[in-house]
């Protein structure tokens, strides 16, 4: 899910300054920002802002330190051509960005004069902390049908923004403290846009809910939004590593800072600060988990969870279905017969194995990686989602999106059996606009519903379903038996 841009191109978004005479009084494509005027682009519906800086370029010495503050500018900043991405390697449908210059925000809201502040949300991104960026979102639905501010936001990515080497302060959680910028920016100028700067809800799906996370245990993001709304990225979300291990996110500094210890043949801080982009691409991958023990993150976000130690607002805690099928092809991109699921099994869970298939038989199509999917969405994200709504200590409302016929817009996807059902990411073209993904008339009306409900939560911190799970599913949305059907009950004896 990624649009990226040239070199050049985002150099000329990054740059373009159009010195044109002050605003004008009723000119609805100008704004007064505390660093400078913006003009964006207007239409019937809509007001769009794009590539607005929301912290200086972290580049040169300012490469791996915490954001530092925008140089404000003189006369008219062109606000109509939307942020570039940062730097990051190629992904499925996407092509690579070398933009480190990539600290900036677009803001959309509805066209009309707002009579009263609206409120605003504030979306981060996924990609697994080394992808994805603010502009292939749009949001004028979700900003024109809720009367609402929406902002989507930038922050560096993998080796630029989970960095880290000893003696390096910040080591692990540049990214964070990019989003942390981006929340202080909000507060100084949505009033400005017609936002509300009291009732901010920061929002985001997979990596972009886990940093959500990592912003609920950080000290620092006191007082910078009042609801949260995490989108298939639970807190404890963990990878299978060695037999029997799942590996969790979450690293401490010390790991994270020694994990940087000769990057790309440099033996030092300065050496590396002189590398090229692409250079240090190369290790790009590397560097894609947050570090706690650190200023921006004290204590691992899980841990926090767990003791009550985060910020209390209201949260919207939800999955989709089938997340784990998206990632199969990955993990086991040749079929396995049903004659070795129990191997396949003993790579995972070793002494465990057997006890897992019997909770999970094969259900006899010859191939056993959807039993896989299943077991491994229930035990990673489905469970672990419920552990964080049963932890968080303010309001919480659940949902799971259970939409089995999305088209799949990750290209290059093998068959896969059973088909792929709502696989991880299948609800955001139901909230974002996605031009040329087809959808039928009952996936629409089921956007409709999410983009109201997320509107509501936003607004009232009430997405319309106060108690248990909402299923959210074309012509069956209701409360689901979401412990029962994911087997939270087994999973919590393993």
């Amino acid at each position: 899910m990624a649009r990226t841009y040239t070199v050049a191109v985002a150099a000329a978004m990054a740059l373009a300054v159009v010195h044109v005479p002050a605003a004008f009084a009723g000119d609805a494509a100008v704004v007064r920002t505390d660093k400078g005027t913006v003009r964006g682009t207007v239409t019937q519906q809509a007001r769009t802002f794009g590539n607005i800086p929301f912290a200086a370029a972290p580049v040169g010495a300012d490469r791996w330190r915490d954001p530092q503050p925008v140089t404000a500018w003189q006369g008219v900043r062109d606000a109509t051509t939307p942020a570039p991405m940062c730097a990051q390697t190629p992904e499925p449908g996407g092509q690579p960005s070398l933009a480190e210059d990539c600290l900036y925000l677009n803001v959309t809201t509805p066209a009309s004069h707002a009579r009263t502040p609206r409120p605003v949300m504030v979306w981060i991104h996924g990609g697994s902390f080394v992808s994805g960026g603010a502009s292939t979102y749009d949001a004028r639905r979700l900003a024109t049908e809720n009367d609402a501010v929406v902002v989507t936001v930038n922050y560096r990515l993998g080796v630029f923004g989970f960095f880290g080497h000893p003696g390096l302060p910040g080591s692990g959680t540049f990214g964070l403290a990019d989003q942390q910028a981006a929340l202080q920016w909000v507060q100084r100028n949505a009033p400005a846009f017609g936002g509300d700067a009291r009732n901010v809800t920061v929002f985001g799906e997979s990596a972009g809910a886990l940093s959500i996370c990592a912003q609920l245990a950080s000290p620092r993001a006191a007082g910078l939004f009042a609801k949260t709304i995490m989108q298939s990225g639970p807190c404890g979300v963990q990878a299978p590593t060695t037999p029997g291990t799942f590996e969790p996110l979450w690293k401490p500094r010390a790991e994270v800072e020694q994990s940087g210890v000769g990057t790309a043949g440099c033996a030092d801080l300065t050496c590396l600060r002189a590398l090229p982009v692409d250079r240090l691409l190369t290790v790009h991958e590397r560097f894609s988990t947050p570090a706690f023990d650190t200023a921006v993150l004290p204590i691992d976000p899980v841990l926090a969870q767990r003791t009550g130690r985060m910020h209390r607002v209201p949260s919207l805690v939800g999955t989709t279905h089938d997340e784990m099928t998206l990632f199969m092809p990955q993990v086991f991109p040749q079929p396995i017969p049903e004659a070795g699921y129990r191997q396949a099994l003993a790579g995972l869970f070793t002494t465990n194995a057997e006890k897992v298939a019997a909770r999970y038989p094969v259900n006899g199509n010859g191939d056993a990686r959807d039993e896989i999917a299943r077991l491994l969405t229930d035990k990673l994200w489905s469970c672990t989602a419920q552990t964080t709504r049963d932890e968080l200590r303010g309001p919480v409302s659940g949902y799971e999106f259970a939409q089995r016929d999305i088209p799949m817009f990750f290209p290059g996807l093998p068959e896969f059996p059973g088909g792929y059902g709502a696989f991880h990411a299948s609800e955001i073209p139901l909230l974002f606009e996605f031009p040329g993904l087809p959808l039928t008339a009952g996936q629409r009306e089921l956007s409709d519903y999410m983009i109201a409900a997320w509107g509501r939560f936003a607004r009232t911190g009430d997405p319309g379903w106060r108690a248990g799970v909402q299923s959210l599913e074309a012509g069956a949305v209701g409360p689901a038996d979401f412990r029962r059907d994911h087997q939270c009950g087994f999973w919590s004896t393993m």
